[in-house]
């Protein structure tokens, strides 16, 4: 008897790990890049058109930064209470309603500096808890062996939106005015949201009522404290998120505008970083590092080279160069300590972690930023910007010294146990606990939160 001959693989069939709920979750994240990006720009426009000056505009950027400060923590507690999707739609149609009257407000020409300040908070407000649960949402639900891949894939769905919202949202401002770009914004949060509601979460074992939001909030302290390549790498980003964002937001501009030619040539070299984290991307779909944290950490060591080529300063095409590779260095990073943090932390402490993590990359930025002026008053600009590649060359070096990064090592059959709360992740230098049974997902999903989030 002829065998049959085997059945062609139907072209264009999802791989088994991106199930319904990374389809809908990528969809959302792209949404909102889209989005979010074009209307970073279009609210300083929007103050500058409004007779505001560039102190006002920082105070329009700080008054979102400061409640995403302060209610992290809380946002990771209710994270881990609550069905994350749910916290994540109501974060998304906070964003949609503040980002809406933001818009009334521009286009009708009336908007003042405070009414801008609270809509801008309260979008901050809502991105406090949204990062926690959606990150949570990610690394609760991706399969193990495919994580990392799932990651870079999500990333750079990620970082394309982005590069092309920004892009796109000069444009509209140019067209049509930042009060367009903030509506069409607001417009996009409902779509992800939207699309948000339909996750499934029926593969998430449910919480037992616990002992309040600070107990738990006490429980995600001792989950970060207890493993030291956990602590040691949010102290670690919390210096180099900091010099970095000083470096490339206050000097960089600056640099561009004295020594390069303008704004055109800095945009350039913003536009490369972005390309760079999609090449990055790219790389991990494909290279699965053993040693994980210590392949991201000898990544992070490039990041010190911008600071650097900004205080030379090299030629646009150099400035270019550096930064494409520093994105590429990045995303290497973020890939690996999303497989880490997916491997090694409990599912019912996942967005507590994130919380602590995310506070740890943002609480130094508004001080490193404001005190960006005064130390170029006291030491000059390339003097300050050689400090910032010594400082972020020094805590890389230092996380180094940890054992547990150094010998993390990818464990490709599944994700951390739900009851090991409290484990430092090894047995000894670099041995991973195995995983017990109900650590194991299976089913995928997809959102990790990004550097800078976007709800």
């Amino acid at each position: 008897m002829t065998t049959p001959p085997a059945l062609p693989r139907r072209r264009g069939r999802r791989p088994a790990w991106a199930g319904r709920n990374y389809v809908l979750l990528t969809a959302a994240a792209i949404a909102t890049n889209l989005g979010s990006h074009g209307a970073l720009i279009a609210a300083a426009f929007a103050v500058i058109e409004n007779g505001g000056d560039a102190g006002d505009v920082g105070l329009v950027a700080a008054a979102r930064t400061v409640p995403l400060v302060l209610f992290l923590l809380v946002g990771g507690a209710v994270a881990d209470r609550l069905p994350r999707h749910r916290v994540m739609v109501a974060a998304n149609a906070l964003n949609c309603v503040s980002q809406a009257a933001f818009a009334v407000l521009v286009l009708s020409g009336d908007a003042v500096l405070w009414q801008m300040m609270v809509l801008t908070a309260l979008g901050g407000a809502g991105q406090a808890f949204f990062n926690p649960a959606a990150e949570g949402m990610l690394l609760s639900s991706v399969t193990g062996e495919q994580a990392s891949r799932a990651f870079a894939l999500f990333r750079m769905a990620m970082h394309g939106a982005a590069i092309g919202g920004a892009a796109l949202g000069g444009a509209m401002i140019a067209a049509i005015g930042p009060g367009w770009v903030l509506a069409v914004d607001a417009a996009m949060f409902a779509v992800a949201g939207a699309l948000r509601a339909f996750l499934d979460v029926s593969h998430i074992a449910p919480r037992p009522p616990g002992g309040g939001l600070l107990s738990d909030m006490r429980e995600g302290w001792t989950e970060v404290r207890t493993r030291p390549w956990l602590w040691a790498i949010v102290a670690q980003f919390s210096v180099v998120v900091a010099v970095v964002g000083a470096a490339e937001g206050v000097y960089g501009p600056l640099v561009a505008r004295d020594e390069l030619g303008g704004a055109r040539p800095w945009g350039l070299a913003l536009a490369a970083f972005g390309a760079g984290t999609v090449l990055g991307a790219l790389l991990m779909m494909r290279w699965k590092p053993r040693r994980l944290l210590l392949a991201g950490s000898l990544c992070v060591f490039p990041l010190a080279a911008p600071s650097a080529a900004l205080a030379v300063p090299l030629s646009v095409e150099w400035l270019a160069l550096v930064m494409l590779v520093s994105g590429v260095a990045i995303e290497v990073f973020g890939v690996t300590w999303m497989t880490a943090l997916h491997q090694e932390i409990p599912e019912d402490m996942l967005s507590r972690v994130s919380s602590y993590d995310w506070f740890g990359s943002v609480a130094m930025l508004p001080v490193a930023t404001a005190l960006a002026g005064p130390a170029e008053n006291a030491m000059g600009r390339g003097p300050a910007l050689w400090t910032c590649s010594a400082l972020v060359l020094l805590v890389t070096a230092l996380v180094l010294l940890v054992p547990d990064v150094r010998n993390l090592r990818h464990r490709p059959t599944g994700a951390a146990t739900a009851g090991s709360t409290g484990s430092t992740g090894s047995t000894g230098p670099g041995e991973s606990v195995e995983p017990a049974g109900p650590g194991e997902f299976v089913e995928p999903a997809g959102q990790p939160a990004e550097r800078p989030a976007s709800s």
